[in-house]
């Protein structure tokens, strides 16, 4: 009978990972999970949610433990428990109904994406059409359309919506944009936009929000000097999916979208030298840091950040939390 011959471990392969900075949770994530979990807190469970607080089911399933219960409308929220509206924004018609049914609510929409609905309404106010560039069905893109009546905006989503896109009779235009967009392709529309219409003015600030034009910049960085780019998000992330597409048109060979360290095909890996880790801003870091241990356990990983921009943006919660 043959012996059992133990073979040692072959070395680990050199790899080079590069973390992207600024990545993960942005201000507007931050202060949304704040207000469920302060919520919880207060008022005991279950906290209703109107939609998912955030794109990120890690973050909806710590949630949920924690005791809030994600519904799609109002109508499945009792008139005892609070609610608490998602980042993304509502239409006006939810918080109205609210009142109506005296619930406890606490709107947890961003505040960069309310400075968009209140655009949306001195537009509307000053007579002007709005032209929205964003993605249909997108929870944000909803709660933007539903702060005006029917018609008053029309929605663009690519370079050919904008060139057929017809002025409705001779109004004066305005525009505005989802804020989690990417900002080469909105770059692409408006140039179609203002050829049409020179005299679109430019919005009262950029739309597009300071976190998701950072994370932008930082893989763009990662994809010019990596083989391989992962990004930690959920497939319903409008931000995450964008950092995906932005490595790769940035030169990064192949980009992915993970949720978490349990999605990465290791095969990705075959041929490449350098890695580039990011994530969306409704991922949490813990997802990050479990990702790098795993790419750790299988390479001999050397880690090092990218400097890119600090943020230092904090919003404040609503006062029914904090009096």
């Amino acid at each position: 009978m043959n012996a059992h011959v133990s073979v040692p471990n072959a070395p680990l392969r050199p790899l080079s990972v590069r973390l992207a900075t600024p990545r993960g949770f942005c201000a507007g994530v931050d202060r949304a999970i704040q207000i469920v979990e302060r919520a919880i807190e207060k008022f005991g469970a279950p906290v209703y949610v109107r939609h998912e607080i955030v794109h990120n089911k890690h973050v909806v399933e710590r949630l949920k433990a924690m005791g809030a219960v994600f519904v799609k409308e109002l109508d499945e929220c009792p008139d005892d428990r609070p609610v608490v509206f998602s980042a993304h924004g509502v239409p006006k018609s939810v918080p109205a109904t609210a009142r109506a049914r005296e619930l406890v609510f606490l709107d947890a929409t961003c505040p960069l994406v309310s400075k968009v609905h209140v655009e949306a309404e001195r537009h509307h106010a000053a007579g002007r059409h709005i032209i929205l560039i964003g993605h249909a069905g997108h929870p944000e893109v909803v709660g933007t359309l539903g702060q005006l009546p029917p018609g008053a905006i029309t929605l663009v989503e690519t370079e050919a919506d904008a060139e057929s896109f017809e002025r409705p009779g001779d109004a004066p235009l305005a525009y505005a944009t989802q804020t989690t967009l990417s900002v080469d392709d909105t770059a692409g529309i408006l140039k179609v936009l203002k050829r049409r219409f020179p005299e679109l003015p430019d919005p009262h600030k950029e739309d597009i929000c300071y976190a998701t034009t950072n994370r932008q910049d930082a893989v763009k960085a990662l994809g010019e000097g990596c083989d391989l780019v992962l990004v930690v998000g959920s497939k319903n992330s409008s931000n995450s999916v964008r950092l995906v597409e932005v490595a790769i048109r940035a030169g990064a060979p192949a980009a992915h979208l993970v949720d978490d360290a349990s999605q990465v095909d290791w095969s990705w890996f075959d041929g490449v030298n350098t890695v580039g880790v990011t994530a969306g801003a409704s991922a949490p870091e813990p997802l990050i840091e479990a990702l790098v241990d795993a790419i750790r356990a299988r390479f001999d990983a050397t880690v090092s950040e990218d400097d890119g921009a600090r943020e230092t943006v904090t919003f404040k919660l609503p006062r029914l939390l904090t009096a």
